[in-house]
């Protein structure tokens, strides 16, 4: 039985896996002080059009933003993130625990805009007691968003823009963005990352790594002594070269984008079979994560197999199918006549 829960219920992609034995009896330095992590450094440096970034390896996603915002914030400073931001919602308090409050706003499709950053910013410089508040210093969003919608370069622009005026830090959690960047209609390339952030990360996790994320650093105020930051949240991994071996493996010949582009195909043959049996959707995502509306008695068809994510109008059940670099096309077939004969309406 094929799952449809998460993008990481996979181990790695098998160059990667091939990779890591190949080189198992190396000598190197630790701590990311080695000729494979300097190489994937040099690559995404390229790709990213930004030649004095700074970019480390962290593990996963929570330690990496939780670690980018202690690095980047003072101790009465917040950061504005979406109110389905994962910071806000699935990190178990990870940044108030670093002594950060996390100023969430509502957002009708899960994106952030710069209009909202703007109204947040007015209120804070406006209000007479501000300095008993805690105060805004940057802006968080996931790139695609927790429900599977994607910023375009404009989107961008317009946020950077609105930091820019309130002088607000600009971070993006990219835990997805592979699968973001080669969705139909985007627009936005990592070298745009690098340019209209302060701090952004490159998912590994959820995008053919075993383990690992890039944090690719453009504003030298927070990369500025990173490394003891990260050191000291617990991030700093001896074997650092086992980090460095999956993102040159990724970056090397394109395979990143190669495995993200597979699983967003696949997502749309999913969402296709559910428009064709008649289903409606919580959200429109052009990403690797499909949340479609389904009855009771459909939903327990496919319990188990996707995640339940909330209960929506009318009775039905809004559930999430996703899809990854690993989703193999005959499992998606077989899914596809599921699909077609349980939700036929």
């Amino acid at each position: 039985m094929s799952l449809f829960l998460c993008d990481y219920a996979e181990g790695a992609h098998p160059e990667i896996m091939k990779r890591m034995e190949q080189t198992n009896f190396e000598q190197t330095y630790g701590y990311g002080n080695d000729p494979h992590c300097e190489k994937a450094r040099n690559y995404i440096k390229d790709i990213c059009k930004a030649p004095d970034a700074s970019v480390y390896f962290l593990v996963g996603g929570t330690q990496t933003n939780m670690t980018v915002i202690a690095a980047a914030l003072r101790p009465h400073q917040g950061v504005i993130s979406p109110d389905t931001g994962h910071i806000n919602v699935h990190e178990s308090g990870a940044i108030e625990h670093t002594g950060h409050k996390v100023l969430a706003c509502p957002t009708p499709d899960s994106k952030l805009t710069g209009d909202m950053v703007r109204e947040v910013g007015r209120a804070d410089i406006t209000n007479h007691t501000r300095t008993h508040m805690v105060q805004p210093k940057m802006v968080y969003i996931s790139v695609p968003t927790e429900q599977g919608v994607m910023y375009s370069k404009a989107d961008l622009k317009d946020l950077r823009a609105a930091c820019d005026e309130y002088g607000y830090y600009l971070y993006a959690d990219g835990a997805r963005l592979g699968y973001g960047m080669m969705s139909e209609g985007a627009d936005v390339t990592l070298a745009d990352m690098a340019a209209l952030t302060d701090v952004f990360y490159i998912g590994g996790t959820k995008v053919g790594a075993l383990f690992g994320e890039a944090v690719v650093i453009t504003n030298p105020s927070i990369a500025e002594d990173f490394d003891y930051i990260v050191k000291q949240n617990g991030g700093l991994l001896a074997k650092g070269r086992l980090l460095g071996i999956q993102f040159e493996t990724l970056f090397e010949n394109d395979l990143y984008f190669e495995i993200s582009k597979h699983a967003v195909d696949m997502a749309m043959r999913i969402k296709n079979a559910f428009k064709k049996a008649g289903c409606s959707f919580l959200i429109d995502s052009p990403t690797n994560q499909q949340f479609p509306l389904l009855t009771d008695k459909e939903y327990k068809a496919f319990e188990g197999r996707c995640e339940l994510w909330g209960e929506a109008m009318d009775g039905f059940k809004a559930v999430r199918f996703c899809t990854s670099w690993a989703t193999k096309e005959e499992d998606v077939a077989a899914l596809e006549e599921e699909i077609a004969r349980v939700c036929a309406r």
